[in-house]
Order: C-alpha cells, then structure tokens, then sequence
C-alpha cells in the first residue's frame, strides 16, 4: 500500500510539473539614460514638460528615455492545447531620472489579456498600441534604432509611441507566406457611441530581405469630454494650437530592404488634425529616408533624413488664413554593445524650421522639454541602455 501511495505522488509530482511547464510569466524592461544638451529652449514653458530639461537659452541635463522609454513590464502565457493559448501583457513607462511613473498611471504603456491560436491569429482587449504604430513604425528610425529624437515634428504620426488606446479590442492575423494584418477599434464607454473612439488597421509583407507595411489610424470625437473615452494623452505639439481638437487621421506606407550589414528605407506618413471649434486643419505630411549600418557585430552607424510639410487651413476665414510651414531634420547615432543586453549610444538631432507663421510655427525635436526661440534647435545626447 505504501509503495502504491509514493507511486500516485510521484505521478501527481510529475502532471504538476508538466502542467506549471505550460504556463509561465516573464519579467523585462528597458531602462535608458544619459546626458543630453539642447541648444535652445524657451525658459519658460510650463505647459510642457517632457523630458526634464528646462530653462535658459540652452540646457544640459540628466534625461531618461534618449532612445527608448524606459519601461518594466509583466508579460504571460498558458498554453491551453490544441494551439490555443492564453496571453497578458502589462507594461509600465517611467523616467529613470527621478523614478516617477508617465501620465500618472500604472500600466500606462499597454495593459491587455487575450486569446492566441497558431492558426486563426490574436484577439486582445485592452490597452494597446494601433496599427500605425505596429506596421510603421518598424520601418522608422523612430520607431527601430533611433528613437525619441528621430521623431517627426511632435511625432505627430505616432511612430514612436507616444500614446497608446484605451477601451481596445485588437485582432493580429497570424503571417501567411510573408503577409500579415491587424485591426483595432477603441470603445467610447459612454451612451455617446461616436464620442471619444478609435479604430485603425494595417498590413505588413516580408520577404527576403524586403519589408513593406500601410496602415490608418482615426481618432473621433476627441473634444467630447469623455473621461473614460479610448484617447488619452495625445502629445503637446498635436493640440497646442487647437482648443477644439475634434478628430485625427493618420495613414502611411513604407518599406525597407535589408541586404548583408545594412538597411534602408523610405517612409511616407500624413496626419490630419480638424479642430471643431474654429474649423481649423492641420496637416503634416512626413517624407523619411534612414538607413543602418553595421561595421561589427557590436557597433553600427546610423542615419536619418526627413522632411514635413505643414498646411494649416481655415476655410471660414478665407484664403489669407492658410498657412504653411516646413521642417528638415537631420540625425545621425552610433551604438556600441557592451553585451547582449547593454549598449552605449551617441546621437545627434539638427531640426530645422522655414517659413513657418503665426499659430503654426513650433520648432522642437521631439522629446525635449520646450520649442526653441529661433527656427532651429540641436539636440546631442550620449547614454546607456540595459535590457532585462
């Protein structure tokens, strides 16, 4: 009978074992710092305060986040069988210079639960990022090895990250033969259906060393006041100059090609602001070319070019009232891994502005604290950034 006893406890050990095999939780992050200098800033700015510098006419500063947000997060799986797997991904953005949270919550980054099959593709409700981000930005410096810096003006296309969608559900079709697509629609939450939600869809192919990716994004009835609404936290530079921002469209196609030690790419994005309260329209179209380069296994060089144009419209004020504006950013890094996980990086950010006007006229690379007082603004940041 004893012997039976030890039996039934090693086998019942044994399904334990194999069972907790099946489900597991992994802790990561990124956590990335450095020193930055910025040529010029406006002194006072209270209204933006991205990355910790501030004041004078130039600044130097300890700042978190030169490349990638750093970030922790929490990210499961229980297999189910059959291929069927359930999935949860909580991720948490904060400043390591002073240890403090972004926007004031927890899970601000993403935070969502799902279903996964190897088949039929990925359902998640949650917060997550949008299909711009998921298809774009991978073919971006911003969005791959550049940046915070390589953004577009005020990343107002969002590839890189600046904002994720709350209220989401979000299905991720699995790739067949190189090709693969997303969807998302973002809940209001409220009797107001149309208020204050988001959807966007994408689509990516690969194949050898080529990669191409389209997406679009909507955000709709941004001004209705709702509190539980699916937008949150759009970036300064999108609504500065529109009190009534209403809705935002934001749509591009690109590709890269990646042949021995280097990648290029070209990248188109355009994002339309419709402001309801003066009728007022922007438009920024994004135009990029980048490339990387990797001269060892542990050091690359990179580069980027892009160039916006801005179309400011008020179609009740006639045509004295439409403006225009032009930006030209150039950047340039280079990265040296210490390890697998450790890398040290130096970069440099020259935005330039021309013709810009009245109401339209902000000069900044994105992730400092204030625009500059002239039409141009340098950034050159140095750091190191570890992977958990």
């Amino acid at each position: 009978m004893k012997k039976k006893t030890l039996v039934f406890a090693a086998v019942t050990a044994a399904f334990a074992g194999a069972a907790h095999a099946q489900s597991s939780v992994t802790l990561y992050g990124i956590v990335d710092a450095g020193l930055t200098y910025v040529s010029n800033e406006v002194s006072r700015q209270s209204t933006i305060t991205q990355n910790g510098l501030s004041g004078g006419k130039a600044a130097v500063g300890l700042t978190s986040g030169n490349v990638q947000q750093s970030r922790w997060g929490l990210r499961g799986v229980e297999d189910l069988g059959g291929g069927l797997k359930t999935i949860f991904n909580l991720e948490s953005g904060f400043n390591v210079a002073n240890g403090t949270t972004v926007n004031s919550a927890l899970f601000n980054r993403q935070a969502f639960v799902g279903l996964s099959h190897s088949d039929y593709g990925t359902l998640t409700l949650g917060r997550q990022y949008d299909s711009v981000v998921d298809y774009l930005g991978p073919l971006s410096a911003t969005g791959t090895w550049g940046g915070t810096y390589f953004a577009h003006p005020g990343d107002n296309d969002n590839l890189n990250s600046s904002f994720s969608l709350s209220n989401t559900v979000k299905y991720q079709s699995p790739i067949f033969a190189g090709f693969s697509a997303n969807a998302l629609y973002g809940f209001s939450n409220s009797t107001g259906f149309a208020d204050n939600r988001a959807y966007s869809f994408g689509a990516g192919y690969e194949y050898a060393g080529f990669k191409f990716g389209a997406a679009y994004l909507q955000l709709q009835g941004l001004n209705s006041g709702n509190a539980n609404g699916s937008v949150q936290d759009l970036p300064t530079f999108n609504t500065a100059n529109l009190p009534g921002l209403q809705n935002q469209r934001t749509w591009g196609v690109g590709g890269n090609y990646a042949f021995g030690p280097a990648v290029v790419g070209l990248l188109f994005t355009q994002t339309r602001l419709q402001d309801q309260i003066a009728n007022i329209s922007l438009r920024y179209n994004n135009f990029e070319v980048n490339g990387k380069y990797n001269f060892t296994p542990a050091f690359s060089l990179g580069a980027e070019y892009a160039y916006t144009q801005g179309l400011r419209n008020t179609p009740a004020s006639g045509t004295s009232n439409n403006l225009s504006a032009h930006w030209n950013q150039f950047g340039l890094q280079a990265d040296y891994a210490l390890s697998r996980r450790t890398d040290l990086y130096g970069e440099a950010v020259a935005f330039v502005g021309a013709n810009n006007q009245v109401g339209f006229n902000v000069v900044q690379v994105n992730g400092t604290a204030a625009p500059s007082t002239s039409r141009s603004q340098v950034v050159v940041s140095g750091g190191i950034r570890h992977r958990f």
